[in-house]
């Protein structure tokens, strides 16, 4: 049986603009596949893949897919076997009302990789999905990544209330409230003293880039979220501080982008001086460098990240 992305989304799709060097349509994308796994508690798991080669991982931030991948995985396929992997709840993955907890993703992705027999991978971490490969290397180390990437992720969310100024830059902390945070992700109007998500969601919707107009296209085309299960992570997610195991626990080769368009960039910047031999990539604005910069800027993020990769 086939396991085409065409045969199993049962359709193609036309993106709004002709690009070249990136599919006009889904069909153009002859080696995309979309398969499936059913994690230890019962959860059949989505994930995409694209190429052949060195192993490559890729874990969406919170709410993202495989579909957002879309041109990062045509680029990137005549060097690499990528897989994104859609987590519990989003993109093509099983809605469930259990496991909504970074350290169960964390296990997912263990899963995963045990399903594919890869002895080590590269993984890389967009968002969420880097607080994701975080609690999978607390929990079971290095030895099975060659390098690892992360993508404009704070390293806390959470905003301790006996921090200085300064910690929290470095930490990334944006609120003081996990739950008006989840009420501002489901648009709930806040200030930035309690959330601060003013840039990150400006360039949300910043649809500014003929690539990233292509993804969001695309994307809402082929998959339906509901905040009702996507939202249950946010919780665990918000809380969740990493510094210790960035200090302490990364001995990979490491790889971290961020931009000029994300505050985030004082967290990032910590990250890279905490990780020894760490490579910090800081896009500019004119080069999409915001949150989403893999997505607005995949020529250039698959550039660098094959250089990283191939060092």
């Amino acid at each position: 049986m086939s396991q085409s992305a065409l045969d199993v989304l049962g359709q193609d799709f036309v993106f709004p603009n002709k690009i070249e060097g990136v599919p006009a349509q889904l069909s153009d994308f002859a080696g995309l596949q979309i398969h499936h796994f059913t994690t230890s508690d019962g959860v059949k798991l989505a994930y995409w893949e694209a190429g052949a080669g060195e192993p490559l991982v890729i874990l969406p931030g919170w709410s993202g897919h495989g579909a957002d991948y879309i041109n990062v995985l045509y680029l990137l396929q005549s060097q690499y076997h990528v897989y994104v992997l859609d987590p519990r709840n989003q993109g093509l993955s099983a809605r469930v009302n259990y496991g909504a907890r970074i350290a169960r993703m964390a296990a997912d992705l263990r899963e995963f990789i045990d399903q594919l027999g890869l002895e080590t991978a590269c993984f890389c971490g967009h968002s969420m999905g880097s607080s994701v490969i975080w609690s999978y290397i607390d929990l079971f180390g290095t030895q099975r990544i060659r390098k690892a990437i992360f993508i404009d992720e704070p390293i806390s969310i959470y905003t301790h209330a006996d921090w200085n100024e300064q910690e929290r830059l470095d930490a990334g902390g944006m609120t003081t409230s996990a739950e008006r945070m989840m009420a501002a992700f489901a648009g709930v109007p806040t200030n930035g003293m309690i959330a601060n998500l003013g840039m990150l969601m400006q360039r949300a919707v910043a649809i500014d880039s003929p690539y990233y107009h292509n993804s969001v296209a695309f994307a809402q085309a082929v998959i339906k979220p509901d905040m009702t299960y996507t939202g249950l992570v946010l919780f665990d997610h918000i809380m969740n501080d990493w510094r210790d195991v960035i200090r302490t626990k990364i001995d990979v080769p490491t790889a971290i982008f961020t931009g000029e368009y994300s505050d985030n960039l004082p967290s990032q910047r910590w990250m890279h001086a905490v990780i020894a031999g760490s490579e910090l990539y800081v896009y500019t604005k004119e080069e999409q460098g915001d949150h989403f910069l893999p997505f607005k800027n995949p020529v250039k993020f698959t550039k660098d990240l094959t250089l990283f990769l191939a060092r």
